[in-house]
């Protein structure tokens, strides 16, 4: 089914809001430090809600429609926009829905393991992916990106056959794709991935909640729709794409091969999305579409004026042009300001980052840095952040 289509041109979303809008509001990218810093660190957008969504929640408030979610729209719709971005054909009974997309992983593997096994993960990578796998008394084995920020095959299968060498089964958690490198795994890495997987037996989940924010110059390969995939599990979520995070819901799928599992999971008690989210969700895919493109277009905007950027203010830094999401990875290590860059950037630049150090192995000496706001804030950041390595 095609997406509905709006005759209107969408505006830049990041260009809505100004700076004392954006300093209005209670969530945490912008509460958590002094008014005098910029914060670019959350994965927050600092944009305005897409119209099909303020309308649908709208309605929902208006008329009083607060209880619990039900019915099938939110897959159905997850299923029609996955066939017309991804020409991918999955369908909505291969889907369950979840509160949020670590609720979403985190069961998965606890499902597929046991306790004391060992999964594997891709530092620099997502901080939940260390604390929340082991709150499930899951131990994590790290398989590094290698120099290009790209998955290591070798060191992928030695994570691999580590991670059975005791007998008990284990996992790969994949982040695809890649927070925060922003790369776009592609076919061809994500078919050797179910390749290994299998012949390791290590049950695949992949975190895929970025994927509708992939750039032209990329791909988004959905998992379950290589080659091995259908082995795996997949955990979506519109939340990134449409800045939904204080609504959640997301949707696990199981490949073809893993509908027994699925169904398990679907009759277990586990927590189900809200109905505010769903609903959020549901406008987003089926309605949602122009709103992202322009939204698309003003962050490759953003990505390729921070390299700009970098090269002005930062000479010594490097950066990589993210294929994919609106989080960017910066490598401070030729500043020699530290282990923790972005505590400097905090203290003397009055600029909020993410810390490296807490993405794993080879964070130390970097900062994640949110591009999803107005070029100006970016360009005010940066000048910031370079003025600062050039104190007395």
């Amino acid at each position: 089914m095609a997406l509905p289509t709006q005759e209107t041109t969408v505006p830049n979303p990041l260009t809505a809001l100004t700076l004392p809008e954006l300093r209005s509001r209670t969530s945490a990218k912008w509460r958590k430090y002094d008014a005098d810093v910029l914060p670019l660190w959350v994965a927050e957008m600092d944009v305005e809600l897409a119209d099909p969504v303020r309308e649908e929640l709208a309605r929902a408030v208006h008329s009083g429609d607060l209880g619990y979610a039900s019915g099938i729209a939110y897959t159905e719709a997850l299923a029609e926009f996955s066939a017309e971005r991804w020409g991918w054909n999955v369908s909505p009974g291969q889907m369950v829905t979840v509160t949020d997309v670590i609720t979403g992983y985190v069961d998965v593997i606890t499902m597929v393991t046991e306790p004391g096994s060992k999964v594997v993960v891709n530092p620099p990578v997502y901080p939940p992916f260390f604390s929340y796998l082991k709150a499930a008394d899951r131990q994590i084995t790290d398989a590094p990106l290698g120099a290009d920020l790209r998955l290591d095959f070798g060191t992928l299968e030695e994570a691999f056959r580590a991670a059975t060498a005791d007998g008990k089964p284990a996992a790969y958690l994949l982040c695809s794709p890649h927070n925060p490198t922003g790369v776009a795994h592609t076919r061809e890495e994500l078919e050797r991935v179910a390749a290994l997987a299998d012949q390791y037996g290590v049950a695949v989940v992949v975190d895929e909640i970025h994927a509708p924010i992939v750039y032209s110059d990329a791909e988004f390969v959905p998992y379950l729709s290589v080659t091995g995939g259908e082995r795996g599990f997949s955990i979506m979520a519109a939340s990134k794409a449409w800045n939904l995070a204080g609504i959640p819901a997301a949707i696990v799928i199981g490949g073809t091969a893993r509908q027994a599992e699925l169904a398990r999971y679907a009759s277990s008690t586990h927590h189900g999305p809200t109905h505010f989210g769903t609903l959020a969700q549901t406008a987003a895919y089926r309605h949602g579409g122009p709103w992202l493109d322009a939204l698309l277009e003003g962050l490759d905007t953003n990505r390729r004026l921070l390299g700009t950027l970098v090269d002005e203010h930062l000479a010594g830094a490097t950066y990589r042009v993210p294929q994919a999401t609106y989080l960017t990875w910066i490598d401070c290590t030729g500043l020699e300001l530290g282990g923790d860059p972005s505590a400097h950037f905090l203290e003397h630049a009055r600029v909020a980052l993410n810390s490296g150090p807490t993405f794993g192995a080879g964070g130390a000496g970097h900062v994640r840095l949110n591009i999803a706001t107005h070029g100006e804030i970016i360009t005010e950041a940066v000048r910031r952040m370079g003025a600062s390595t050039h104190r007395g």
